[in-house]
């Protein structure tokens, strides 16, 4: 499965920046992404998906947060 990068802009406006086979090339390519960002109303994001659909779907998830302190 490729890992996605992605930049996720407000209101959920995605954009695809590049596709990896291995996580090492992507997480180098998003960390330099984010070095050169200018603005900061979107967030660099790598996804690990079967296809392009579904990092997108993912991406648009509403995720839970995480518990605060011992639960």
């Amino acid at each position: 499965m490729p890992y996605f990068v992605y930049q996720v802009k407000p209101f959920a406006q995605l954009e695809k920046l590049a596709e990896f086979a291995a996580f090492r090339d992507a997480s180098a390519h998003a960390k330099a992404a984010r070095a050169a960002q200018t603005d900061s109303t979107s967030r660099i994001r790598v996804m690990f998906a079967n296809n392009e659909q579904l990092a997108e779907d993912l991406l648009c998830q509403i995720r839970d947060p995480a518990p605060a302190g011992d639960d």
